[in-house]
């Protein structure tokens, strides 16, 4: 039986779902309010650059993968009006609840779907954008899921991944101490939840940096690949076409 990752740990591939199920179950309910804190906000601003970047039109179909609370599809919703839709996804029940409760409060009424990245139940060439946000390295096959992607956009479509990324060198020493001894402190004191914290700082390590996450795009069949470091790297967006 093949492993992988789940933070540092080395797990069965077909038990690191459940694992990831389990964080994502426990974070849920306090998810948005722990993005807030664990970025002073800055996630706000990585994913309303993304929205920019994607620069979405009137009658398009937009995809998100691993929503979650629905950040990325409450901003798209609007844009792709007249004629057009988004689909807001997750493999985690628990968000995607939490995200359609959002959605709902807002007024934003979208096809809400749980759904594996990795064995997307969508026709090729079905959407005009597929964007996942903080969700990418939680995946047990990323090849397999950044294929996925790749099949059901159409040519000249557009995947958008924004993700935890290679931080600046003068910057790692100082962020590994705040991953490690801040991030678990604020999910105990906040979310009453230190552990899945620390998996989600683990999870950032084990993630390919800027350059071989494009490469793996390049390998899933996107033609041209764009990489926007955000805030010295923390995050970074990576920008594939379908040629």
């Amino acid at each position: 039986m093949s492993q992988t990752h789940f933070g540092f740990a080395a797990v069965d591939e077909q038990d690191k779902a459940r694992h990831v199920r389990a964080v994502f179950d426990s974070v849920a309910p306090r998810y948005d309010l722990m993005n807030d804190l664990m970025s002073g906000g800055l996630h706000r601003l990585w994913k309303r650059y993304a929205v920019a970047v994607a620069n979405v039109q009137p009658g398009q179909r937009v995809l998100d993968l691993a929503g979650g609370t629905g950040d990325l599809a409450r901003a798209f919703a609007p844009l792709v009006q007249p004629g057009g839709v988004v689909v807001h996804t997750d493999i985690n029940e628990a968000m995607l609840r939490e995200g359609r409760e959002r959605l709902l409060d807002a007024g934003v009424l979208l096809p809400t779907l749980v759904c594996d990245a990795e064995r997307l139940p969508f026709d090729e060439g079905a959407f005009d954008l597929v964007t996942v946000a903080f969700g990418l390295r939680n995946m047990t096959h990323q090849q397999h899921a950044l294929q996925e992607m790749h099949r059901v956009l159409r040519p000249g479509g557009k995947l958008l991944v924004l993700e935890f990324s290679k931080v600046a060198p003068p910057l790692q020493a100082a962020y590994d101490w705040y991953s490690f001894n801040i991030l678990p402190r604020l999910g105990q004191w906040v979310a009453g939840d230190a552990g899945s914290y620390r998996y989600l700082a683990e999870s950032i390590r084990m993630h390919p940096d800027q350059e071989t996450l494009r490469g793996m795009m390049r390998q899933s069949g996107f033609g041209h690949v764009d990489v926007h470091n955000l805030t010295a790297g923390v995050t970074a967006l990576h920008v594939g076409i379908k040629c």
